[in-house]
């Protein structure tokens, strides 16, 4: 196991240290399979893989494999869809609920295993079937006809992440670490990452797919990948408040989630993506093309006046040199259609993408794992093509999201369910989030259906939001720094005001 001995130490900082970035990512990029079968109310640490426990109105899913920092492997994906299935349209089930034991949430998925299925016609099919299995499950779970909450207590990478983040409800604690880590394997996010990373602010989640970079603790909920941050030790109680709940509603759950957060402490340090670096960030990451990409972080990392920037610049070279360049480009091109599909669509767009990984389309998803995982070796591997340069396009955008498809017979068809709801018809995943920065922009240039005029105060931004989140911590935060970045203070003399202007 990658980095088996490496112990990983809480974070509390917004990113993780290389030490732990490595020993996290790796744990997210390898498990082994092991059988399981599941039993009610087992008290863990035990053998099931998955435990699965009923109170009061709840009905949660105990993901526990600790000593692989739960990472998904086939018997438990065996394992959590019928009961998530039976919860999804039983009476008695009010409220499903995700967890995992020990240092993480799900450090992701058994890549490894994968890789071996799909060196061999024979076993291919099998690797196919583990990506289809998952990403139907992560569908399932967006589109359970009732509150889900899932906490994030700890490494949530990967296929963790495709269990967590299309939550109604997604609890953030100072021991989440966060990330997308696949291009370092020769491989691409999936799980629904199109789908996500597009919808974040900015280029956030464009910079997280392509680098593999982590964030943790409050910067999760800062940028949108939680709705919620509460202190690890305030979860117990918190679940034992939601069971007591005679009447779950998604409004009730938010104020219990409220009700619990925790406030910033005075000193406590914000995400690390704000101010120039966020502004570098949204310029570099923009681009349509890796190419791009690369050459306006070289004029960052040169030209650029705030040394800061010019340093976080460099290191997102250095670790943009390391990743597959095939990788890099199958997964910026995914993101960029992503924005324009449902999550379902995005799905099955993923799906053909691992089927053409798994078919031999590249060898890189071998030799990244050949390279990360077995030989544990810290240089970078033996990419092919080596370059940037030497990927052929075209071919590159045929072969990845043309020739495995459902209609060429080429691929498997995602398929949910016929009790879940449309696609169109899935609750919002950033409705009990904060707001976002199209939502504050929207608000400031007077298109918002609750701005109510074409001109706007800091004091008035400041009270319309805190009006419809209803007080939730961090909107005031998120306010401020959005408008310290994107608007323009316009003094108007004869009223004694000064407007907010959106900068274009």
């Amino acid at each position: 196991m990658y980095a088996r001995n490496v112990l990983l130490k809480t974070m509390s900082r917004p990113t993780a240290t290389a030490a732990h970035r490595t020993a996290a990512i790796g744990r997210h990029l390898m498990s082994s399979s092991a059988a399981a079968s599941s039993k009610p109310r087992v008290d863990a640490p035990d053998q099931d893989s998955v435990l699965f426990e009923s109170s009061g109105p709840t009905r949660t899913y105990v993901l526990n494999r600790p000593d692989k920092l739960n990472a998904l492997n086939e018997p438990m994906l065996n394992i959590l869809r019928p009961q998530i299935e039976e919860w999804s349209q039983g009476e008695l089930a009010k409220v499903i609920i995700g967890r995992g034991v020990g240092r993480a949430f799900c450090a992701g998925g058994d890549v490894q295993s994968v890789v071996d299925y799909a060196s061999s016609p024979e076993t291919r099919p099998k690797a196919i079937d583990f990506f289809h299995r998952e990403f139907e499950m992560d569908y399932i779970l967006s589109a359970v006809p009732k509150p889900y909450v899932c906490v994030m207590d700890g490494i949530t990478m990967g296929g963790g992440v495709g269990l967590a983040v299309n939550a109604q409800f997604r609890i953030a604690t100072e021991k989440t670490v966060f990330a997308m880590p696949e291009t370092k394997i020769g491989y691409s996010p999936d799980v629904g990452a199109s789908y996500f990373l597009s919808r974040v602010d900015g280029e956030i989640g464009t910079y997280l797919g392509l680098t593999g970079a982590t964030i943790s603790g409050r910067a999760v909920f800062e940028h949108g990948f939680a709705t919620h941050y509460v202190e690890s030790r305030r979860i117990p109680a918190l679940l034992e408040r939601l069971a007591a709940l005679e009447s779950p509603t998604y409004v009730r759950i938010n104020e219990l989630l409220e009700e619990a957060r925790s406030e910033r402490e005075p000193g406590e340090p914000t995400t690390a993506i704000v101010g120039a670096k966020r502004e570098a960030l949204d310029s570099a990451f923009g681009h349509n093309t890796v190419e791009r990409i690369v050459a306006a972080l070289s004029e960052q990392a040169t030209s650029h006046k705030d040394e800061e920037v010019r340093r976080w610049a460099a290191d997102t070279l250095a670790e943009l040199e390391h990743r597959s360049p095939t990788s890099l480009k199958v997964a910026l091109a995914a993101i960029r259609r992503g924005r324009q599909m449902t999550l379902l669509d995005a799905l099955q767009m993923e799906l053909n993408i691992a089927t053409a990984f798994c078919s031999g389309a590249t060898p890189d998803f071998k030799t990244g794992v050949t390279a990360v995982l077995v030989k544990k070796s810290k240089e970078r591997p033996d990419w092919s093509p080596a370059r940037l340069e030497d990927v052929n396009d075209s071919e590159l955008l045929k072969t990845f999201f043309s020739t495995y498809t459902p209609e060429a017979g080429t691929a498997p068809r995602i398929t949910p369910p016929p009790y879940l709801d449309q696609a169109a018809r899935l609750v919002d995943p950033m409705q009990f989030s904060l707001p976002t920065e199209a939502e504050i922009r929207s608000m400031v240039d007077g298109s918002h259906a609750a701005s109510g005029a074409t001109e706007i105060t800091l004091d008035e931004l400041l009270a319309k939001f805190d009006g419809l989140r209803k007080g939730k911590a961090g909107v005031r935060e998120k306010v401020l720094e959005v408008v310290q970045r994107r608007c323009a203070f316009e003094e108007d003399k004869h009223l004694d005001k000064q407007w907010l202007k959106w900068k274009h």
